[in-house]
């Protein structure tokens, strides 16, 4: 090897012995004649110095170190003089004094700081990401992911559970989003799809026989990006057969109490909460709670048709509900704060935010005096309002006051600092709808995939009533994301047809994309369930962050681009003719 010890390895202990380091030059200093370097390598940093009263010779060649030159150095452990000791760094307490210095390569000046003290914008960042990715801070994130990867499988091959890879060049088959395609050079005018996930490939498997499966699988979708998306991800894939959803969800949460134990030295507090669809819809507006704090939403329909405004009144008589949040303590909001959140409920859909503070002699408010004392006394009780509190109302149809409600809360959890941003609160949503109405089509889709069984007492209303149908479905949610959606597949061959045919999948359609699925069938499937949980989405959460592109290595732009190899990238004539592909002129 190279080098004897890394840049964070060095102690006290070890002073009076001899080492070789190896790395990059994070800073040169000369004080005095004594030239002073700090070098980095992804362990950390370790003080090395040349000082030509110990070595002429190192000290003659560290004259011309610079920035991000690679080095490797042998010298002398040496304890640092008393108040010259960095408490700071973990080899603060020793410096390596210098015999042998071997300049590896040298570096021009970098078009980035390599350090986390300035971080340049995120077009430059990607375009010399290696330079990116030396910054102690981006190599931390890489390295949190690669131990919660490891402790995901650690914990499933405790479990039995047998990793097992899925194609990447499949056949086409509808799943939301739109897919990449790859032309076949053998086959001339048909394509292969890259996987938007493993799906029929992992319930392939259980049909298999080979009963509990994971991968961590790559997974490609080309579809709009932002900050929790992009169009290839990692996701941990996973499938049990002889599993209903309790079995699934008691292994998920015990594998990520794995994870927090061994990557974060955190016990998680078992079992999660599980909260069905419809009460989560009711109480926070979404199906992604964020269970760190309250205001919780409460349904004042009934409340508000008993008042006098017409506001009201004309949202009711069109099928449309009446909520409200009781942001507890926040009757002091000014009204060009109020302002901005009535802006923000029109943002997101609203027609307006009606609002009332408490005070002392009742609730005050321009639109108070359409509300009858006896109307006033029970919104006050509904919502267990205290002086000094202030109610937020939406009256909207059902889908818009929730949207806009919901996203309310987390503003105000945010802005009032009610949130403990330290604090992890899982639970899991279950006993969702199966279908959802697609206005625009006028049809129904799969509210998940269309490969969920239904709830077995709700299979009679498939052929009459679509919408009463709930499927055996489950999502896992952290601090109000969506870590992983998952279900009962539909094992049933006529089951799974007859949801195909609700969302407009003919029978000869559902042949053609779906036909070696629901061959397989036809030979035997036992019951079977999964998920497949979104890795980058949850190491960026681990990490405190938002943006998924901080936690994975060579991510895309928003426009789908990789500054650093320039990909996408046009074939040339050799290739497209191989390929029997024409490109369209551009015009002009």
């Amino acid at each position: 090897m190279l080098r004897t010890h890394n840049c964070g390895e060095l102690r006290g202990k070890d002073a009076r012995k001899h080492s070789t380091l190896a790395g990059w030059v994070q800073t040169r200093r000369d004080h005095g004649g004594v030239i002073f370097i700090d070098l980095r390598d992804r362990w950390g940093l370790t003080q090395i110095v040349f000082d030509p009263s110990h070595n002429k010779k190192t000290h003659k060649q560290a004259e011309n170190l610079r920035r991000e030159d690679v080095i490797t150095a042998t010298g002398s452990i040496k304890e640092r003089k008393s108040g010259m000791k960095n408490k700071n760094l973990p080899t603060g307490e020793i410096e390596v004094f210098i015999d042998e210095l071997n300049i590896i390569n040298k570096a021009e000046t970098p078009p980035i700081e390599v350090d986390d003290r300035k971080e340049a914008s995120e077009e430059i960042r990607l375009k010399y990401r290696y330079l990116d990715l030396r910054r102690p801070s981006m190599q931390k994130k890489l390295i949190l992911r690669h131990k919660v990867v490891t402790a995901l499988r650690e914990f499933l091959n405790g479990e039995d559970f047998l990793e097992i890879e899925t194609p990447m060049l499949i056949k086409h088959t509808p799943e939301g989003a739109r897919d990449f395609v790859v032309p076949s050079r053998l086959h001339p005018g048909t394509f292969y799809s890259l996987p938007q996930s493993p799906q029929l490939y992992k319930q392939i498997l259980m049909i298999a026989g080979f009963d509990r499966y994971y991968q961590v699988a790559r997974a490609l979708r080309d579809e709009d990006l932002r900050v929790d998306r992009q169009p290839e991800h990692t996701q941990l894939d996973l499938e049990m057969s002889f599993a209903e959803e309790e079995d699934v969800l008691q292994i998920a949460e015990k594998m990520v109490a794995h994870v927090f134990k061994k990557v974060m030295k955190k016990e998680l507090k078992l079992p999660f909460a599980r909260i069905k669809y419809n009460d989560s819809m009711a109480k926070y507006g979404n199906d992604k709670p964020d269970l760190r704090f309250g205001l919780e939403l409460e349904d004042v329909t009934e409340i508000a048709k008993k008042s006098n405004f017409e506001v009201f009144h004309k949202v009711i008589k069109k099928n449309g509900i009446v909520k409200c949040i009781n942001a507890k303590n926040c009757g002091s909001f000014s009204r060009k704060k109020l302002d901005k959140y009535i802006a923000f409920a029109q943002e997101h859909g609203a027609s307006g935010l009606m609002w009332m503070r408490m005070t002392d002699d009742g609730l005050e408010s321009s639109v108070t005096k359409f509300f009858p004392p006896s109307v006033q006394k029970d919104l006050i009780k509904k919502m267990h309002a205290k002086t000094g509190d202030l109610l937020l109302l939406v009256a909207d149809s059902f889908k818009t006051t929730n949207n806009v409600l919901s996203r309310i809360r987390v503003k105000l959890g945010k802005e009032c600092e009610l949130i403990d941003q330290n604090e992890f609160n899982f639970c899991f949503i279950t006993d969702y709808p199966l279908f959802e109405w697609n206005e625009d089509e006028k049809k129904w889709d799969a509210m998940h995939h269309v490969f969920t069984m239904p709830k077995e007492e709700h299979i009679k209303y498939l052929d009459s009533e679509p919408g009463k149908v709930y499927g055996r479905l489950y999502d896992m949610v952290l601090n109000g994301i969506e870590l992983f959606s998952g279900s009962v597949r539909t094992y049933k061959p006529d089951v799974q047809e007859k949801l195909m045919e609700i969302i407009g999948i003919s029978k000869k359609q559902a042949e053609k994309k779906f036909g070696f699925l629901i061959e397989a069938y036809r030979y035997g499937a036992p019951i079977h369930a999964g998920f497949g949980l979104g890795i980058d989405r949850f190491v960026a959460l681990l990490a405190g962050l938002n943006d998924i592109r901080e936690v994975i290595a060579f991510p895309k732009t928003k426009s789908m681009e990789q500054p650093m190899d320039g990909c996408p990238s046009e074939l040339d004539a050799h290739q497209l003719k191989e390929l029997k592909l024409t490109i369209p002129k551009k015009n002009g």
